[in-house]
């Protein structure tokens, strides 16, 4: 499959892919990630090994796409944690000593 990343053009095939990245210890992946075989790696360290470019040369969009369009599991950002109410030290104190928060 032919794609564009970084404004270069790229023939890549899930073959490929694979055979690149055979080897290649995935680093933690906090953001976009593709998994490959079993194991799951940054969309960024994915598009810096296929292409040999650095990484600030390309967007993760950009390898995303192609990833998905050779067939891999692409997952975005993990959704926010929900904001936790801030309790005042009176409110504090009383939910240590097991009395209810009033609202």
């Amino acid at each position: 499959m032919r794609c564009v990343i970084a404004r270069f053009p790229f023939d890549l095939t899930r073959s490929g892919v694979l055979e690149s990245m055979k080897g290649i210890k995935p680093e933690h992946a906090s953001g976009e990630s593709v998994i490959i075989g079993r194991r799951t790696y940054p969309v960024k360290q994915v598009g810096q090994v296929i292409t040999r470019q650095d990484r600030r040369d390309f967007s993760a969009g950009e390898v995303l796409r192609a990833m998905t369009q050779l067939g891999f599991t692409c997952r975005d950002l993990a959704p926010a944690p929900a904001p936790t109410r801030v309790l005042n030290p009176v409110q504090q104190a009383s939910a240590m000593l097991g009395a209810p928060v009033a609202a």
